[in-house]
């Protein structure tokens, strides 16, 4: 039988792909005959589904199946490029990129992931440059919001990811990843209300997705009242927040108020405890109450 009579299973694939249901879509290409599952458009969709699930390794041999299957392909070697950078092969996942970008050089997701990549050497001019020819095509795209906001975060303008990733909500409200977003900038900027809002949120739209269900967790242990006295560093950082304390305490020694200065010492010393103490207990607790 050919690819065309097997037409509807290739459509119900990519409609669970669609609703974020990879291994019911994994399912229903197993199913088809061995004639039919060498095709490249199976591999693709099968390559598709193991990305959503995180199984690179496996994604990236689909991929290349497909490639050896129909030949160069930029979203197979896109899927092959995003796979290969998942598992730190970062020479092998721009190749693949490269030779994609050759055949289609405006395509959206070749240019985003590519973009990343850069991000992780530090080239952010270049991924710049990639992810506003991103834009320029579909700017309104949630891979290009995603890849706007690891911009922004790479380049220290916590307040301009988390401006993205407000603006990536409103355009895709239904979007787990643009909520989990939301919920990590506001996290960054020690906004933790906001933050566990928009990781619930998230858990929300994607039930399945372990890693929001756990951020959204250490959220909810944030908003605890007895973890307020640690929200400065949270909010700034321990290194600023240390930074700041020992500023406070030698200024007060040096316009000569020595009490008041080991009045602030001690604080510190009780507040820096308290930090090492309480999160992991208060964690614990919490963790079997829930339980």
């Amino acid at each position: 039988m050919t690819e065309h009579a097997h037409a509807p299973a290739l459509l119900r694939a990519h409609a669970l792909l669609a609703a974020d249901r990879p291994e019911e879509a994994l399912r229903e290409l197993a199913v088809l005959p061995e004639s039919d599952a060498v095709s490249a458009l199976v591999f693709e969709l099968r390559a598709a589904a193991l990305l959503q699930l995180e199984r690179w390794s496996e994604a990236g041999d689909a991929a290349r199946a497909g490639l050896a299957a129909g030949g160069p392909d930029p979203d197979l070697l896109c899927q092959l490029g995003l796979a290969e950078y998942r598992l730190g092969r970062h020479e092998t996942a721009e190749r693949a990129l490269l030779d994609g970008l050759a055949i289609a050089p405006e395509d959206v997701s070749l240019l985003c992931v590519y973009a990343r990549l850069c991000l992780e050497h530090g080239q952010l001019n270049k991924a710049r440059r990639l992810v506003d020819l991103a834009a320029a095509q579909h700017p309104d795209a949630p891979t290009v919001y995603a890849t706007r906001v690891q911009l922004a975060h790479a380049s220290g303008d916590d307040v301009l990811a988390q401006r993205i990733s407000g603006e990536f909500v409103a355009a895709h409200p239904e979007n787990a990843q643009a909520h989990a977003l939301l919920g990590g900038t506001s996290a960054a900027r020690g906004q933790v209300r906001s933050a566990y809002s928009g990781l619930r949120q998230a858990v929300a739209n994607d039930p399945a997705d372990r890693d929001y269900a756990k951020a959204a967790y250490e959220m909810r242990i944030a908003l605890h009242p007895l973890m307020l006295p640690v929200r400065p560093f949270a909010r700034f950082g321990a290194v600023k927040t240390w930074i700041a304390a020992i500023v406070v305490i030698y200024g007060l020694r040096a316009l000569g108020l020595y009490p008041l200065a080991t009045v602030a010492a001690l604080a510190w010393f009780a507040l820096c405890v308290y930090s090492w103490v309480v999160p992991p207990l208060l964690r614990r607790w919490l963790m079997r109450r829930w339980r």
